[in-house]
């Protein structure tokens, strides 16, 4: 049906992001970097256990899940004739 899944475009994005090309990576899916933002904060987690670093982990996730759905419900209204 040619529909894209909300994580269509993320490996692009991590390619152009370590070309450098910050926009380009926006571009391609917005919530790349807040999702490799949320995998560091959470092994560091991990490592050095923060006072409140898991409700701040489920705050990440839940930011890059809104970031992720919002960007695919623009790319749905945006591509519907």
């Amino acid at each position: 049906m040619g529909i894209d899944c909300p994580g269509c475009g993320m490996q692009r994005a991590l390619i152009a992001l370590l070309k450098g090309d910050f926009v380009q990576s926006l571009t391609f899916n917005a919530s790349l970097i807040p999702f490799l933002i949320t995998i560091g904060f959470t092994i560091c987690h991990l490592s050095f256990s923060y006072k409140n670093g898991a409700r701040l982990i489920v705050v990440f996730f839940s930011c890059t899940v809104a970031i992720m759905m919002s960007q695919f419900i623009v790319k749905l209204i945006a591509s519907t004739p």
